[in-house]
């Protein structure tokens, strides 16, 4: 059973569909030398086409003028009026067809032919015109051999007689101009459809040379991976802008592949001295089990406990390793809004317990940011360790946390300007602390966890000693609508907190 609007495989669809499948798979230049050249082709095809119809227009407008110009002479009427017959007659039909035919058209339909004029098949609205509805009419009609004409009609009414005269020219030689115009256009047409295809694919190819030479460039680095490589962009069109776009995407990924090597020999490097120091500790403790020749006690436990710091030593390296080596969580989902006061009261619990000698003074106002979580506690914890790893025993640490700015200030030895700039670089320890446990990594967590919170940090020497470092984040003293805010408690510092 079939309907009328069952689908016909091979129909119109399915061949649009593969003409265009066709024309996606053509290399660019041929595309558009194809298009320049249907381009050119429309508009040579519509000008040809209003240039022939104008033509057209033109020459009709002469037959008309001249057919309202030609008189008809009353002797020439009186002798055509007898002619009035009903059928057509035969002798005026050798009749030259440059010659103007006189008719005359009466009220029952029935026309008179004029000497030496062929006889014009009568339209209705020459006799519309005979019986006085119209007063003349201009139109095409043929003759009864089949030759176009162009017929005036008018209308006469002479001793009460009604009547029209049908005078008309033959459209031989407007026709005749008019198809040798058109062979001319079509002609015209057909050598501009060929110069602009030749013209496109010129341009196209010239047009193209940018495009081919960042594409030879991106299948070179995706050969030899030669990051190196630039592309001259000159002006400030399109493929100069992807040039430059192309140039500084090389150079990102150039710098990024330099910082992985980087990090990756600088964790090597940091991971040679504890492993080192691990496996002699343990060779040691082989040794003396396999020859039978114990260790002393004392050092036993000496090399014991070395091992276990060693150990965690190197835990806390790989895990500073894998928090700067974590990307950020697609869609930032991991973004929440944090009291950042909260975050700073359990860090200071942390930090209390591994230096039991020290004084922490905090002074903690209410402060909401958008960040990380678990982020943002470890950045925090990272600048409280460094305070507590360079304070002198029994020393102070200030922590104050007011209008968005953390500050942590400790009173050790303090770092040289010269050494300032270089805190927040992975793996970099002053010459100073590299007695000191650590992975030089800490820093440059809190640097980034700043950055992705869109604040920042700094260290700067204190003014009586020591160092001091802030950390700045964008955030408000009240939570927004659907965080709750800080419950009623006392602050560090043991006083009441203020009212946002």
């Amino acid at each position: 059973m079939s309907g009328t609007g069952a689908h016909t495989p091979g129909g119109a669809g399915p061949a649009h569909s593969r003409l265009g499948a066709r024309f996606a798979r053509l290399p660019l230049r041929s595309r558009l030398t194809l298009l320049t050249a249907a381009a050119v082709a429309v508009a040579v095809a519509v000008s040809a086409l209003a240039c022939w119809l104008l033509t057209r227009a033109q020459l009709r407008d002469e037959v008309d003028n001249s057919l309202q110009n030609v008189s008809v002479p009353a002797e020439y009427l009186q002798l055509t009026y007898p002619n009035c017959q009903p059928t057509d007659p035969t002798e005026s039909k050798n009749a030259p067809p440059s010659y103007y035919n006189v008719q005359i058209v009466q009220v029952d339909g029935s026309r008179c032919v004029g000497p030496n004029s062929q006889p014009v098949r009568v339209q209705r609205a020459d006799v519309g015109v005979a019986q006085g509805v119209e007063r003349d009419t201009l139109h095409d009609a043929v003759t009864t051999n089949g030759t176009d004409v162009r017929v005036l009609t008018k209308h006469i009414g002479v001793q009460g007689v009604q009547f029209a005269v049908s005078i008309s020219r033959p459209l031989t030689e407007v026709n005749s101009a008019l198809n040798r115009l058109a062979l001319l256009l079509a002609a015209v047409a057909g050598l501009g459809v060929v110069g602009a295809g030749t013209a496109g694919l010129t341009v196209a190819r010239s047009g193209l040379k940018p495009v081919d030479r960042l594409t030879d460039a991106v299948e070179h680095v995706a050969r030899t991976e030669d990051l190196a490589i630039r592309i001259p962009a000159d002006g400030d069109d399109e493929i100069a802008r992807l040039s430059r776009s192309f140039n500084s995407m090389t150079a990102a990924l150039a710098a990024s592949r330099d910082l992985q090597q980087q990090l990756i020999a600088d964790a090597g490097h940091e991971l040679r001295t504890p492993l080192t120091s691990l496996r002699t500790n343990i060779d040691l403790l082989v040794r003396s089990e396999q020859s039978g020749r114990p260790i002393p006690a004392a050092d036993k436990e000496a090399l014991l406990a070395s091992v276990k710091a060693q150990m965690g030593e190197l835990a806390a390296l790989i895990g500073d390793l894998q928090e700067l080596s974590r990307p950020p969580e697609p869609g930032h989902s991991a973004i929440a809004v944090v009291a950042l006061h909260d975050v700073v009261g359990a860090a200071l619990e942390r930090a209390r317990l591994r230096g039991p000698t020290l004084t922490f003074a905090a002074d903690l106002h209410p402060w909401y940011v958008r960040a990380e979580p678990a982020g943002l506690e470890r950045a925090v914890v990272n600048l409280l360790d460094n305070a507590v790893k360079f304070s002198p025993l029994g020393g102070t640490v200030e922590v104050r946390l007011a209008g968005g700015e953390l500050t942590v200030r400790d009173h050790g030895p303090g770092i040289p300007q010269d050494e300032l700039p270089h805190v927040f670089e992975r793996f970099w320890r002053s010459p100073s602390a590299r007695s000191l446990p650590g992975s030089g990594l800490g820093l440059s967590i809190v640097a980034r966890t700043a950055q992705q919170a869109g604040g920042a940090v700094r260290l700067r020497s204190a003014d009586l000693g020591g160092t001091e470092a802030v950390l700045t984040l964008p955030g408000a003293a009240t939570p927004p609508p659907d965080v709750p805010g800080p419950g009623p408690g006392p602050q560090e510092t043991g006083e009441p907190p203020p009212t946002p």
